[in-house]
């Protein structure tokens, strides 16, 4: 690895070790130690990264609180508080979110794509927000965006991030009858995509829903715009990724469903541990 300094190669590792069992270095160019997670988001943190990120993963997959999540711990006799807890979360949250949205980068292109776009809401801080998301005709995660706002400038924000997040544009984008939809894809998107304007078609996105509203309806609320924002997007970039199903209806045998779960929880446990 080269140095978290000065980025030199010139690096050499010692024979010791941290007090966590971390492997240590020294830059022959600067001349500076250093260890395996000196520079990434888990640095000084009083416990091991594999603990970090299974406590994080557990948050983000079961319908836990941060208290529960710290009263789990005292039970396996680590003492955490929850501020810990949520202080872990907002680490690891970003650079998860971002590795698993570049893996996703420029895939499931396919001949007439077509997206589905609605809004949801949820409270922050006792205040209404919309939370706009987009799915594929198969059901995968386009992209998520938190707004305090349901209007054209919303609008057109959630489809410059949507096509910045998988590379492409689509040939269809399906909504509902709000008014500012269509000239926000003409917009953003160009007068090539088609819109169409349906509330049955719309259907299978008003279910997908009830993921994010599921996992959110244990917890006492958010407190912060930023919070809920990050938690939503990144909850939607994690259930993508555990998510069994990649066609509409697609029979999936209990093996199977194993197997893309284990996958999926290695690749994410494996980027907060490397965060």
């Amino acid at each position: 690895m080269n140095c978290v300094c000065c980025e030199s190669a010139a690096v050499t590792e010692r024979s010791e070790v941290t007090a966590r069992g971390y492997r240590r270095f020294r830059c022959r160019a600067c001349g500076r130690q250093f260890n395996e997670r000196s520079g990434g988001v888990l640095n000084r943190t009083c416990l091991p990264s594999d603990v970090i990120a299974f406590v994080v993963f557990c948050r983000l997959r079961y319908r836990l609180t941060l208290r529960d999540l710290s009263e789990i711990m005292a039970l396996r006799g680590i003492e955490v508080s929850y501020e810990a807890v949520r202080d872990w979360e907002a680490k690891l949250l970003p650079v998860m979110g971002d590795a698993l949205r570049k893996r996703r980068f420029g895939k499931r292109r396919v001949s007439g794509a077509s997206w589905y776009v609605d809004e949801t809401y949820l409270k922050v801080r006792g205040r209404w927000v919309y939370l706009y998301r987009a799915v594929d005709q198969d059901g995968n995660l386009i992209d998520a965006m938190l707004s305090d706002h349901r209007d054209m400038k919303a609008a057109k924000t959630f489809f410059h991030s949507a096509r910045a997040t998988v590379g492409f544009r689509p040939d269809r984008v399906t909504t509902d009858g709000h008014g500012s939809y269509p000239r926000a894809i003409r917009t953003v998107l160009g007068k090539v995509v088609s819109h169409r304007i349906s509330a049955y078609l719309n259907n299978r996105l008003e279910q997908d829903h009830r993921g994010i509203k599921g996992r959110i309806r244990c917890m006492r609320g958010f407190k912060s715009h930023d919070a809920a924002h990050r938690f939503c997007r990144e909850h939607g970039e994690f259930r993508d990724l555990l998510r069994s199903r990649r066609r509409y209806n697609q029979p999936v045998s209990a093996p199977f469903r194993r197997f893309r779960f284990a996958t999926g929880a290695r690749v994410a446990l494996g980027i907060m541990q490397n965060a």
